[in-house]
């Protein structure tokens, strides 16, 4: 079943030609299991983005820790799922069963909610959202790869900014939640927690019950009547696959996490503390309104060049949180800026690895360009905390955004081949 934006004429097997514009035949239907599965990421993004809206406040806040422990929190919540996101992409092609895996992946997060439940200091903490992202690393690729295989090539950064779209539906919804629960029970986290474990388990039941397995080899050696290729590691060495690593492990260290951002904006506003949740809604409102724009952009202008104007996005975000001025308005265009940013690079990463990796490794490309992202943010976050400690709130974003600055040119330079193709680059 698909839902139809117009009759196209399905071209997954069909060779393509880089550089070379979509012709009138090319499809503009995005599958039923890209939808399944944009509805799983909704719930469970309501699970997960109604506590990290609170997470920078109650660490620092009720819980009283610093700046540099929520550096380290921060951290592993950004980089600890590139432990496992090679093994979850390497088990989902080698077992050709990636739902299974992207299963495992969700129940594994459901359960670390139980812990928040509990968990009341640096240790706990730390161990649950290890816990938590280590789900995160082993359903990732596969669920991408889930895409990848139930899309047509002409069509795919849109796909993937339609399951983005619904992402960000519930990376929106929850922090509206968290905020409405503690302005009406101002101590309301434990509420929380018990909330984002019932949506986490919801997001599960649906994968296991409504979302079809693919078998992405299989299926391409029924397609073409030859035998089902094997998994083998030097599929993945491919130069621009090599490339496109590098970018988006430069890129990611001068990537700071969203909660350094908004904890900067809420310093300089001074606005109460029931409302930081809503900086989180404004920056999904952003991403949820651009995502399919952007991805459709992307398909027609170049997949890398998007992702390259992305991050000039996000230095633009870095200038206005950076400067001494206060207001609602800047704090404004600095959520548009980062769901911009979000909304260029997210799904787009992922449908440039899957064009550099071949069908028999395609989620275990896609892992290694998201451990690319999860090791260098891991280090992000780690060493803006240490910066903020050290120099203070305005000159470690200085900091960062004169970094960020200096490696758009560079990885624009190293992204040279995707960038000469008008297609799929």
């Amino acid at each position: 079943m698909y839902i139809s934006l117009s009759d196209a004429k399905s071209a997954q097997n069909t060779p393509e030609t880089p550089g070379k514009r979509p012709t009138q035949s090319a499809t503009t239907r995005v599958s039923s299991v890209v939808i399944a599965l944009g509805i799983v990421s909704m719930f469970t993004d309501i699970s997960t983005e109604s506590v990290s809206a609170i997470l920078p406040l109650y660490i620092t806040g009720v819980i009283g820790l610093s700046t540099v422990a929520y550096g380290v929190i921060d951290g592993l919540y950004q980089g600890i799922s590139a432990v496992v996101r090679i093994a979850g992409g390497y088990a989902a092609d080698r077992g050709d069963q990636p739902k299974w895996v992207a299963f495992f992946g969700y129940g594994v997060s459901a359960v670390a909610r139980i812990g928040l439940l509990f968990a009341s200091g640096f240790a706990a903490l730390s161990a649950v959202v290890a816990v938590d992202r280590l789900g995160k690393g082993v359903r990732t690729a596969p669920r991408d790869a889930l895409i990848t295989a139930s899309s047509e090539p002409d069509n795919l950064a849109r796909s993937f900014g339609v399951h983005r779209m619904l992402d960000t539906v519930g990376a929106a919804i929850g922090p509206l939640l968290a905020f409405a629960i503690l302005f009406f029970i101002p101590d309301g986290y434990s509420t929380i927690f018990v909330v984002s474990l019932a949506f986490a388990i919801l997001g599960v039941i649906i994968l296991g019950i409504v979302v079809p397995n693919k078998h992405p080899r299989a299926e391409r050696a029924t397609a073409t009547a030859e035998p089902k290729a094997r998994f083998r590691w030097r599929d993945l060495n491919d130069r621009r696959l090599r490339r496109l690593l590098l970018t988006a492990g430069l890129l990611g260290l001068v990537t700071v996490g969203d909660g350094f951002i908004y904890l900067v904006l809420q310093s300089k506003s001074g606005f109460a503390a029931e409302y930081f949740p809503l900086l989180y809604v404004g920056t999904n409102v952003a991403f949820l309104a651009l995502a399919i724009p952007l991805g459709r952009f992307a398909d027609r202008f170049g997949r890398a060049r998007v992702f390259i104007l992305g991050h000039v996005a996000l230095l633009a975000a870095y200038v206005c949180a950076a400067v001494p001025a206060t207001g609602w308005q800047l704090t404004l265009v600095c959520l548009l800026l980062l769901g911009a940013f979000y909304a260029a690079t997210d799904g787009i990463l992922a449908a440039l690895a899957s064009q550099a990796t071949p069908v028999e490794t395609l989620a275990s490309g896609i892992a290694a360009a998201q451990t690319a992202v999860a090791v260098s943010r891991l280090i992000a976050s780690v060493g803006f905390g240490l910066l903020w400690f050290s120099l203070g709130r305005d000159a470690a974003m200085i900091v960062v955004a004169c970094g960020l600055a200096v490696l758009i040119p560079v990885t624009a330079f190293i992204m040279r081949d995707f960038l000469r193709s008008a297609r799929h680059a």
